[in-house]
């Protein structure tokens, strides 16, 4: 059992690490990729440029969220 628990937090601490709010607002944005993918039946080609963008959006708006304090 302290193994499972140990590979939890490894994963836990490499994933979310320091600030929750950046891997929350960056599973967000792959989240929303995810449905325009599932709901776009023409071409996507313009899709993975788009979650890229808007995961260094996000990534970004966390940022400085936390730095301003």
């Amino acid at each position: 059992m302290r193994l499972v628990k140990g590979i939890g937090q490894f994963w836990y601490d490499f994933i979310v690490g320091d600030d929750w709010k950046i891997a929350a607002a960056v599973v967000t944005a792959l989240a929303v990729g995810a449905v325009i993918a599932a709901g776009t039946t023409a071409d996507a080609s313009w899709l993975p440029p788009l979650v890229g963008a808007l995961v260094v959006l996000t990534f970004t708006v966390s940022l400085v969220v936390d730095v301003r304090r």
